[in-house]
């Protein structure tokens, strides 16, 4: 993101394309525990927009919640890219919203292993045409837990607003 454009800013922009394109937005959250959520609804006239916002931290919420499968989180374990799809996918599900995106991660300062460094967090988002995004982001642990997440969220919400620019209009 570029360093003109605020958080307020790029919620906007995320908030527009996906009211000009027909699309109600809900976030699965586990690392960032609603930061996304909290930056789309601190924009005034969200409510139009932002169905809901699911924060699943633990691995138990994102079974009950959005339907992840236990059995995919026991095999892949819970920061993997098949667990922030299957998220995504999920809050679709849950929802009824148009769009979705999901982040789970290590924020830090300790939780990391040699295989999901701190650092390391998962994303991905959907659309309820079928179309799924995934990135993995491999963040500065000298950024800080704070750091971490606050990058992470931007970098969702720019996920979002790309899913949401790039998609067929709904309305």
């Amino acid at each position: 993101m570029p360093a003109k454009v605020t958080v307020p800013a790029l919620a906007r922009r995320v908030l527009s394309e996906a009211r000009k394109n027909g699309y109600t937005i809900a976030t699965a959250e586990s690392c960032t525990g609603g930061m996304v959520a909290a930056a789309l609804t601190s924009i005034a006239g969200s409510s139009d927009v932002f169905d809901r916002g699911f924060v699943t931290y633990s691995n138990a919420a994102k079974s009950t919640m959005i339907g992840v499968p236990a059995k995919l989180i026991e095999s892949v374990g819970a920061v993997s890219a098949e667990v922030a799809a299957a998220m995504a996918e999920g809050a679709l599900r849950a929802s009824g919203a148009g769009l979705t995106v999901a982040l789970t991660g290590v924020a830090g300062p300790g939780g990391g292993t040699d295989a999901k460094p701190v650092g390391l967090v998962h994303m991905a988002a959907a659309a309820k045409d079928g179309r799924v995004m995934r990135a993995e982001h491999r963040y500065d642990p000298a950024l800080g837990r704070a750091g971490i997440r606050r990058a992470a969220m931007i970098d969702a919400l720019e996920m979002l607003l790309d899913l949401a620019a790039s998609g067929t209009h709904f309305a």
